[in-house]
């Protein structure tokens, strides 16, 4: 692989007991993703908003598994989660940021939850209150598109 080449993915597996995405990298990296963390901290609009000022802390997702991995063209998968969240597009450049970066965003999740009141149980969480502009992350099964192409 040469410098200028980005890292592809060789290998990705779904281990649903562990509730892990396992992906291996054309350079060699090989990360253990948590579906907690992949469904928490989704690309998609209903999680993160259409700026940072609009991002949902998503709680009570502590036993949310992966039900599918559905490629998107040759740069990206949509994963499909059992809450039934299917609307992020996971690029390999965010699956491989993630990896690289696990512990610091599984740690900013802990501290926005705490911050929040919120809990990664889903006995002992709450609805966060609507994002202004009444893009609340919807209901239905993939919700938040908010009306925007």
């Amino acid at each position: 692989m040469s410098a200028t080449e980005k890292p592809w993915p060789e290998e990705i597996k779904v281990d649903k007991a562990a509730r892990l995405l396992k992906v291996l990298f054309s350079d060699g990296k090989r990360f253990e993703l948590p579906a907690e963390l992949l469904r928490v901290e989704s690309p998609s609009a209903e999680v993160q908003g259409h700026s940072p000022s609009e991002k949902t802390v998503v709680a009570g997702r502590m036993h949310v598994g992966i039900i599918g991995v559905e490629p998107v063209g040759n740069y990206a998968v949509k994963l499909v989660f059992d809450d039934l969240h299917d609307s992020g597009i996971y690029t390999w450049d965010y699956l491989y940021a993630m990896g690289l970066s696990k512990d610091e965003m599984w740690a900013d999740y802990l501290a926005a939850l705490e911050a929040a009141g919120l809990s990664r149980d889903p006995a002992l969480s709450k609805a966060p209150p609507p994002r202004a502009g009444g893009c609340n992350g919807g209901s239905g099964k993939s919700g938040g598109s908010c009306g925007h192409g």
